[in-house]
């Protein structure tokens, strides 16, 4: 699954489309420098069941890391993935 980063100013998305069609998309605030809050995880019903979710909230600590940042997840899926998934949890 292929994932665009799509930042916005203080905002920004993670976003999974094909024909130009978003089928997946985690939104974020930042929080300074240092900080993006995950607030929203949204999937088509065209993809659920993949986890597409998940490879989005993967593909956010992945980008966190890259980049030293810290991610506050406020949306309950990106919450859930994080307390399911002890392995991405150095990023909170």
């Amino acid at each position: 699954m292929e994932i665009e980063h799509k930042p916005r100013d203080h905002k920004g998305s993670f976003i999974h489309q094909k024909d130009s069609e978003i089928l997946a998309e985690m939104t974020y605030s930042k929080a300074g420098d240092t900080m993006l809050i995950i607030d929203h995880t949204e999937v088509s019903e065209k993809l659920r069941g993949t986890g597409a979710g998940v490879k989005l909230v993967e593909y956010g600590v992945n980008f966190a890391r890259q980049n030293h940042m810290k991610l506050m997840p406020l949306c309950p899926f990106a919450k859930s993935v994080f307390e399911k998934r002890e392995d991405l949890r150095d990023v909170l």
